[in-house]
């Protein structure tokens, strides 16, 4: 994406509002509806709700023009999460800037838990996640329950007598969205790093970028729940060699990250520390560094 039209419009008035909700939507209009129904249904306090509409050939644009409480860009491609980030960060009127996806849906409270948490930490030098409960559980930081595979089948009154019922604790890492951090913490790191458009492992670049300035409370509230229909616009895009662009930028890998500087899902015991890291994993780490030299200087 270069040459790219983007246009930004800006209508809702930001007084009282808390977050600054960014939601990247590429031709999902019922998950984007549903989404931002939960949002308007189940938050405590009133949001900032800024969508990307990418294409929008689904009607998504028509929609998202009769709403006249939401701020928008569009774009006529898709330019892939990380860019619509960033131009939708453009318009945050608020303190925080929280990322969602269009294929969440929030439960009662999701939003009261994360600020609690905010207050609690006293200091911009966050990155928090909300707990995602999924019908099959992408990682040891979600909740597998399942309660639909799509809006057909999502049992949405079930979800609503349980999701607080479901035993999780609060866990170290937060990467994934929904995530919220400060807007000054945001534009210092420069936002979603557009080199890994469309988006693959812009997540855990961005938990790297906060580490690298000295964030070390990176931590999942358990006690914010969303439910996940699990990364629908992700199986339709040509994905980025994010992989080996990790590598390359930050010398070691995802993994490596997750496991020792995040200690992704375990128990959360308060900011985390410098990571010791295995002499056999920095060995690991320098041969995968050397083969992602090669695959990225000589693409198939």
């Amino acid at each position: 994406m270069t040459e790219e039209k983007i246009i930004t419009v800006k209508r809702s008035q930001a007084t009282n509002k808390t977050f600054s909700v960014l939601i990247p939507s590429w031709n999902n209009l019922a998950y984007l509806q549903l989404c931002i129904r939960s949002i308007r249904e189940n938050s405590v306090y009133q949001h900032q709700i800024i969508v990307h509409v990418n294409e929008g050939k689904d009607g998504t644009l028509q929609w998202i023009e009769t709403q006249t409480d939401i701020d928008y860009s569009v774009s006529e491609r898709n330019i892939g999460v990380c860019y619509a980030l960033n131009t939708s960060a453009s318009l945050a009127s608020t303190n925080y800037i929280l990322y969602i996806n269009d294929d969440m849906y929030v439960c009662p409270g999701w939003d009261k838990a994360l600020y609690d948490e905010i207050q609690r930490i006293g200091h911009n030098y966050f990155f928090i996640s909300g707990t995602a409960i999924e019908a099959r559980a992408q990682s040891k930081c979600s909740i597998e329950k399942n309660y639909g595979q799509d809006i057909s089948s999502f049992k949405e009154a079930e979800l609503l007598r349980e999701f607080d019922k479901l035993p999780i604790h609060d866990w170290q890492g937060a990467t994934w969205p929904p995530n919220v951090v400060h807007k000054d913490i945001w534009d210092l790191v420069g936002g979603y790093s557009i080199e890994f458009s469309p988006g693959m492992y812009s997540d855990p670049d961005f938990s790297m970028k906060l580490w690298k300035i000295g964030v070390r409370h990176f931590k999942g509230v358990s006690g914010s729940r969303v439910y996940h229909f699990g990364s629908l616009s992700v199986k339709r895009v040509k994905k980025n060699n994010g992989y080996y662009m990790f590598i390359n930028k930050w010398r070691t890998t995802c993994g490596t990250m997750g496991r020792y500087y995040l200690r992704r899902g375990e128990l959360f015991d308060g900011p985390l520390k410098e990571p010791v890291i295995p002499r056999w994993v920095l060995v690991k780490n320098f041969f995968k560094r050397l083969r992602g030299a090669f695959f990225l200087s000589n693409p198939a």
